[in-house]
């Protein structure tokens, strides 16, 4: 059985829904027949490498929203991540183009640490305020899951794994996926969003037991689009 997730970096939601997922998946009686497989997915390409903003710039700047109503929204955000075991800190979140941070999945793939590799980007983003976009950094995680670090950086520094990660977005389109989380249940069921721990069991139960025609088994839940995050 296999799971396909495309995911963002700097999307909370996927953070939120990548461990309600995992802790769905870790009470299966069948979670060793599993394969996950994590795809690219970007919010927001248009983002210079080279810059980064903090989470408020960028909601003003792109959603217009005020400091004050960005607050209260992160707020929000702030307690689902609680329930996911999650302690986001946003104030030093730096928003950025996130293409070579999919990259490195990528690579991660090849040594079966993508899910290992998603999980070090999620922290040095939203936990530790790290730059996911900066080559040096991004060499340095790799480092910390035991890649190579001059292979990290040879990546990283050419046009190898672009194609996967184009390749990721582009099929993201076909399927209609135009937010994320969004998972892929063995061709069979799709769930959008941030959903619940016991949603993401009935989901993999369900896909497990049955052979269907993919269809949604959800409304849309938590999730970011290119025009930012909803709730």
């Amino acid at each position: 059985m296999k799971v396909e997730i495309w995911s963002d970096v700097m999307c909370p939601f996927c953070y939120i829904g990548k461990n309600n997922f995992e802790e769905a998946l870790k009470k299966m009686p069948f979670k060793d027949e599993v394969e996950v497989e994590w795809k690219s997915f970007q919010l927001d390409p248009t983002l210079d490498p080279k810059e980064t903003k903090n989470t408020f710039e960028y909601f003003k700047e792109k959603k217009g929203f005020p400091e004050v109503q960005a607050q209260q929204m992160i707020g929000q955000v702030l307690q689902m991540g609680k329930g996911a075991g999650i302690d986001f800190n946003f104030e030093k979140a730096l928003i950025t183009n996130t293409f070579s941070a999919h990259k490195l999945v990528h690579l991660a793939k090849k040594y079966n640490k993508s899910g290992e590799m998603e999980e070090a980007l999620f922290i040095a983003h939203f936990i530790d305020g790290m730059n996911v976009g900066d080559l040096e950094t991004l060499v340095s995680i790799a480092g910390s899951l035991g890649i190579d670090k001059e292979e990290a950086k040879n990546i990283l520094s050419s046009e190898e794994f672009d194609q996967d990660v184009n390749h990721d977005i582009q099929e993201a389109a076909n399927n209609g996926i135009t937010g994320v989380p969004f998972f892929i249940l063995n061709g069979k069921y799709a769930v959008s969003g941030a959903q619940p721990v016991e949603l993401f069991q009935n989901a993999l139960q369900q896909t497990y037991d049955e052979t269907v025609t993919p269809k949604n088994l959800t409304d849309n839940g938590a999730s970011c689009d290119t025009n930012g995050c909803e709730i």
